[in-house]
């Protein structure tokens, strides 16, 4: 078993250098309350933008052109969550919505990006609803793709292997079954991610996915996940307090987030709130670009949330 171990653990090193080898970080670094945050800046301007990925997935997913198309008129940051991508969450800190808020307010202030939007996809906009429910006087306004608004009564089957509780556990799997499986069942698994949408043929390198299958990326996506159920349903019952323009793009045959579920009943929830429902799944930053820009862009241009 102890072979086993070991030979698991070095398959897992050689995979996790190999990656990191072929895809360095394309950004800078900050370090906010002992995290060291990675981000991606492009384009300048009056007005900043503040993206937010999912879970499992980094700054990468924003850059099918809407990073890059955002950036001809404002400031445009993306960040690594904790953890995920190139940025590294300390071993003791805690993976709550809470403190990646507040890791959030600290990227604004070291950067002096001055209120910006928070643009958050998936977990990036529970991400983006905390830091605005925790700082209101650091967001102007929130743009949120196919977000996570409410705790699900179960998490979506592509996310099933982060289902491990135990820190002590998840980090074992982290650094022996995790990756290898990772590899074996990425077919599988984006397939539910992006569908019914396909899975573009650049992903792994273009869109960050190679970088999702080290056993650091894998052990923060787990720690997320499980954080969730702390906070999430007590940020709900204060979506009433938020009093900044709200905008959710959602596509109607999502497979990770239930549209209805999350999209329509923070719409229901909070006035104000613009809910657009296209056609598509639930990486749109990926797949249709153009109109998550548009909806960006739009959100951008909005006044203050109607009484």
């Amino acid at each position: 078993m102890l072979t086993l171990v070991i030979g698991l653990s070095l398959y897992t090193l050689f995979i996790a250098k190999r990656v990191e080898l072929g895809m360095p970080p394309e950004g800078r670094f900050v370090t906010i309350m002992g995290n060291r945050i990675h981000y991606i800046e492009q384009g300048s301007g009056e007005q900043t933008i503040l993206l937010i990925h999912g879970l499992s997935g980094v700054a990468q997913h924003f850059g099918y052109s809407v990073m890059g198309q955002l950036a001809r008129r404002y400031r445009v940051v993306a960040i690594d969550r904790p953890g995920s991508g190139y940025s590294v969450r300390p071993d003791r800190s805690s993976a709550s919505l809470a403190v990646q808020a507040d890791v959030v307010a600290g990227v604004i202030d070291a950067l002096d990006l001055d209120r910006p939007m928070l643009v958050g996809h998936s977990l990036g906009g529970a991400v983006s609803l905390a830091t605005a429910l925790r700082h209101p006087d650091k967001v102007s306004r929130l743009a949120l793709i196919a977000p996570l608004t409410h705790l699900p009564e179960s998490p979506s089957e592509a996310f099933a292997a982060l289902n491990i509780r135990l820190p002590w556990l998840r980090k074992l799997a982290g650094w022996t079954l995790a990756t290898p499986l990772s590899v074996r069942r990425s077919d599988q698994v984006l397939d539910i991610v992006f569908g019914p949408e396909d899975v573009p043929d650049d992903f792994a390198v273009r869109g960050g996915g190679y970088l999702s299958v080290r056993p650091s990326h894998f052990i923060a996506a787990s720690s997320d996940m499980h954080a969730l159920e702390d906070i999430l349903p007590a940020m709900q019952q204060r979506y009433g307090d938020l009093e900044l323009p709200i905008g959710i793009l959602y596509g109607c045959d999502d497979r990770i987030l239930d549209p209805k579920e999350q999209g329509q009943a923070m719409a229901d929830r909070v006035p104000g709130v613009e809910l657009e429902m296209i056609e598509g799944g639930h990486m749109l930053p990926i797949t249709q670009p153009d109109i998550t820009t548009a909806f960006i862009e739009r959100q951008m241009q909005r006044g203050g949330r109607p009484d």
